[in-house]
């Protein structure tokens, strides 16, 4: 049975969702769709990664498993050019799944054994993190944040290192913005999992460890002698001053 969904002010949204199972997309359309929700269903890869990048979706429900092109190497073709929110549903519940598709670039997950109310919560903050990122964006009229070689507008919604951009995920843009506001402050996993992913803490929760370590390889950042973010032992991350550890 199919538990009744409860309508939000996020319950109005284009979706693409990627999945070869025709009988999960019509329980999702079912589902959804009466919410305010428009579900475009295509069952696979390619066919998929050609609409993702055609037309415009507030999130993509992307299976892991899928014909013609799977969907770790779609999510890689995908985060080369667009920052669209990606949620993966991933048939095995494995760590490794998980922690490979939110190091490509994934923002959430959910293992495809989801009930509906579960899908439903996490597609709503997914959605709520991506508003709320634009919403900062619009609102925050303020100068540039540069650091060492780095630049950071928040206005813009654009990062550049050594005057190249780099394509960043809303996850890794809102990460690298809350620590380069806070320069040389350290910034807890709890902060940052509040002000960034807005998901309830959990003492196992890796998610922001491995947003952080795919925001460190596009800044070409070292961990172990790091010009910009610095892990700080059972605490969080601090941006270093001036883009340098202290001599």
């Amino acid at each position: 049975m199919i538990a009744k969904p409860i309508s939000t002010a996020t319950d109005s949204a284009q979706l693409l969702l990627i999945e070869d199972d025709h009988k999960l997309c019509r329980l999702v359309k079912s589902y959804l769709e009466p919410l305010g929700y428009q579900v475009a269903a295509v069952h696979n890869g390619r066919e998929g990664l050609a609409r993702a990048l055609a037309e415009e979706y507030d999130v993509v429900i992307l299976d892991v498993m899928l014909p013609g092109l799977n969907g770790f190497e779609l999510l890689k073709r995908l985060r080369e050019t667009s920052t669209v929110p990606v949620l993966m549903l991933t048939g095995l519940g494995d760590e490794a799944d998980r922690i490979a598709g939110l190091e490509i670039g994934a923002d959430d997950y959910i293992p495809k054994t989801f009930s509906t109310r579960e899908l439903l919560a996490r597609l709503r903050a997914v959605i709520r993190r991506a508003r709320t990122a634009a919403s900062r964006v619009r609102e925050q009229q303020e100068a540039t944040i540069v650091i060492g070689s780095l630049c950071v507008d928040a206005e813009a919604h654009t990062v550049t290192l050594d005057g190249q951009p780099l394509t960043l995920t809303w996850v890794e843009f809102g990460l690298l913005l809350c620590l380069a506001r806070g320069c040389g402050r350290v910034q807890t996993r709890e902060h940052l999992l509040l002000e960034v992913a807005e998901r309830d803490f959990e003492v196992f929760d890796r998610s922001i460890d491995v947003h952080i370590s795919s925001l460190r390889r596009k800044l070409g950042d070292d961990p172990k002698t790091p010009r910009f973010i610095q892990t700080i032992r059972s605490a969080g991350y601090v941006m270093l001053k001036n883009g340098a550890a202290d001599e």
